[in-house]
């Protein structure tokens, strides 16, 4: 095996594909700076027992572990950047109040988490810590579907389940976290047939209530579907008003806040992460994409282990995943300048990098050969000093 060969599902990322990414890196922090968002730059590797502090089995599973040769303690690569923002906000900032946080960076997954998935993806995401009301949630729901329309995704469906439903409806039954997770799977995977096995011995308004889960998915119509379908208490009555109140305000009249044409769809079934979000949580889709371009919710249990257990609500993407299913942006625009070994014609170029132009400088003996610049404009020796004219 030649030595340069990369490890599996990971890839260098060439010129057209790395200045794609970067132009959206730009545009979407953009974004969410203007919504108030603050740019934060967590290590790309901590002391593990920090890392993985409340995060379970799955992100362990996913978290490359190396020893620090400086301590001897085991370190790991981050595998989710937003615990270490919830670090950062319950240890460094410490603010009263509504604290809004935004990052990007890579981070390292032991496996790729989906098919033909890179193993190392460039997280995207907001948080916003301080907030229990559904203003919170409905922002970043906002900034989350203004994120996609900036790198222009088309034909958005955003996806709408609440951890609470699952959750209430388990509510007393007792059984282990093998059997948990094997009533989430077929949840999650609408099987019917395998749900009725696992809950042969669950209580009968739990049974019930499960089965019932498999077929309530589909178009906001589902949601009155739940209030009949499902036993009344409180707990669930609220989720699903709260699913209302959501439904109702990014569907609503308001294109210039939620743009035109997005799609909503309810999926009570989809407990994904149901260790992890404590209340509302949604996916964002694209026909251009196989699989979600954004996945965020409420996750207030996020900062317990770091000892302050406050509102937290936010979002991720993968900005490589999304870069393959937006179209670039043009090439920029560039000047062609022939080398001189002049002070006149350094001055000239000195210049025009100073105005924000690109200047390319055609090397003795080179012609242009950088594919990412479009030089649509040459500077030439014209008229006793140095000028800029088009080819």
């Amino acid at each position: 095996m030649s030595a340069w060969v990369l490890p599996d599902h990971v890839a260098d990322v060439l010129p057209a594909e790395a200045r794609h990414i970067e132009e959206l890196r730009r545009e979407l922090l953009d974004t969410a700076r203007s919504y108030g968002y603050e740019l934060v730059m967590p290590p790309l590797f901590e002391h593990l027992e920090s890392l993985l502090s409340g995060t379970g089995e799955a992100l362990d599973l996913q978290t490359f572990k190396l020893v620090d040769q400086l301590s001897g303690r085991m370190l790991g690569l981050r595998a989710d950047t937003t615990p270490q923002v919830a670090r950062i906000d319950a240890h460094l900032l410490n603010r009263q109040g509504v604290t809004r946080l935004c990052y990007c960076g890579p981070v390292a997954h032991t496996r790729p988490d989906r098919p033909h998935a890179t193993r190392e993806p460039l997280q995207l995401g907001a948080e916003l810590y301080g907030h229990a009301g559904l203003e919170a949630d409905l922002e970043v729901m906002s900034l989350a579907l203004h994120t996609l329309q900036a790198a222009g995704v088309p034909e958005i469906t955003i996806d709408l389940g609440d951890a609470r439903v699952v959750r209430s409806l388990l509510a007393g039954v007792m059984v282990d976290a093998q059997v948990l997770g094997q009533v989430h799977q077929a949840l999650a995977s609408k099987d019917a047939s395998a749900l009725d096995d696992i809950t042969s011995g669950f209580p009968s308004a739990a049974r019930t209530g499960l089965l019932a889960l498999v077929s309530l998915y589909g178009g906001v119509d589902v949601l009155q579907e739940a209030r009949a379908a499902l036993p009344n208490s409180s707990a669930l009555t609220r989720a699903l008003d709260e699913l209302q109140w959501l439904v109702a305000h990014l569907s609503g009249a308001d294109t210039s806040t939620h743009g035109a044409g997005v799609r909503i769809n309810i999926d009570l079934a989809d407990a994904r992460g149901y260790a992890y979000y404590s209340g509302v949580r949604f996916a964002m889709y694209s026909p251009a994409a196989t699989d979600a371009l954004a996945r965020g919710g409420r996750y207030d249990e996020v900062g317990a282990v770091f000892g302050r257990n406050r509102p937290a609500v936010g979002f991720s993407l993968d900005l490589k995943m999304l870069a393959g299913v937006v179209a670039a942006r043009p090439r920029h625009a560039a000047i062609s300048a022939p080398w001189v070994d002049e002070t006149g014609w350094r001055s000239a170029v000195a210049a025009l990098r100073q105005r924000g132009e690109t200047v390319v400088c055609l090397l003795p003996g080179h012609d242009h050969s950088a594919d990412e610049f479009h030089c649509d404009r040459e500077l030439v020796w014209q008229a006793g000093c140095w000028v800029v004219r088009p080819f």
